[in-house]
């Protein structure tokens, strides 16, 4: 394709859509996944982060819903986790083609099978910048205008972010007792770092990697306890193939797989290792998303395939023990 009419047409022809998935990354931690796709060029995944920035001076609104249910070890209605729902509403800004900037808020509900102890409400907001790279010779800034020959080469993204204790950290159950994995927030900053590699491997084929890395600090509790939850370290493949592509009706239909590994530290009390928790959890993840003009619906199914969870008979409710998660994100960019 000549590149200069490519550059000339690619902003009368392409409108850029966007997928930005936050990951509601277990029962009471949730990271926020970035990615942005257009109708013609690179796929974004569901769940892993991809390697495309937000266009100069443009906003990214996105609403995002991960509902995971919960095997249950006995069949009495004793308490157990049920299910939960998270929510993520995210605004992203482009700072510069290179340079992306989002803010969070999470929605978080947990609920226990026979409503003993549930939980609502939004949870600790996060601020998030996205620094973008192309390789093409050598790793170069993004540039204000790429040809669909430059989109498929080869994109990566620095990222790092943080969370700032907005969320009610010391909801009481009805016997007066606080139990940090089920309150709304963490009562301290968390911080996160990543590092994402997006390549085109044939015009309807896009792989997707990345690591990322989220940290949390102590606190201490209104109980008088002192809680560090375990860090969580991410390193996640994908493959997106766009299935239907209709240039003159902007619309464009992707199918996902994804191989989403992590691992979870033990969480701390009084700098002690609390049992059942942390461990190591394989998930896929299939699903589909539909872009048309600046809208993006996606749709997708994430179970576990594989664990090796400490102290596995006692994590009922925890990550790596849900029968599944409905994951469902509609994003718009403008």
């Amino acid at each position: 394709m000549n590149r200069r009419l490519a550059r000339t047409a690619l902003p009368l022809t392409i409108l850029l859509a966007s997928l930005l998935a936050a990951v509601g990354a277990s029962a009471h931690h949730g990271v926020a996944s970035l990615g942005v796709a257009g109708v013609a060029g690179p796929g974004a995944p569901l769940e892993t982060s991809s390697s495309q920035t937000l266009p100069r001076g443009a906003w990214l609104a996105y609403v995002k819903i991960d509902q995971p249910t919960f095997e249950t070890f006995t069949p009495e209605r004793d308490g157990e986790g049920d299910r939960s729902t998270f929510m993520m509403f995210g605004l992203g800004y482009g700072v510069r083609p290179w340079l992306s900037a989002y803010a969070f808020l999470p929605f978080h509900a947990k609920t226990a099978e026979d409503n003993a102890y549930n939980t609502a409400g939004f949870a600790d907001a996060s601020v998030a910048a996205v620094l973008g790279l192309r390789w093409d010779g050598r790793l170069r800034p993004v540039p204000a205008n790429e040809s669909l020959d430059d989109l498929e080469d080869l994109h990566v993204t620095l990222s790092a972010g943080a969370s700032l204790p907005t969320g009610e950290e010391n909801l009481r159950d009805r016997d007066g007792a606080i139990d940090p994995g089920l309150s709304l927030g963490f009562g301290g900053p968390s911080w996160n770092c990543g590092l994402t590699a997006t390549k085109v491997l044939a015009p309807r084929w896009t792989a997707v990697a990345e690591a990322s890395v989220v940290g949390f600090t102590e606190h201490r509790y209104a109980d008088g306890a002192r809680v560090r939850f375990g860090r969580e370290t991410r390193l996640n493949t994908a493959l997106v193939a766009r299935v239907l592509t209709r240039p003159a009706a902007r619309t464009r239909l992707d199918v996902n797989a994804e191989a989403n590994y992590l691992v979870l530290g033990r969480d701390e009390a009084d700098g002690v290792g609390e049992e059942a928790t942390g461990g190591r959890i394989l998930y896929g993840v299939g699903g589909l998303r539909l872009t048309r003009g600046p809208a993006s619906l996606g749709l997708g199914w994430k179970t576990p395939v594989w664990t090796d969870l400490n102290e596995d008979a006692l994590q009922q409710g925890a990550e790596g023990k849900e029968q599944g998660r409905l994951i469902a994100t509609l994003s718009c960019l403008f």
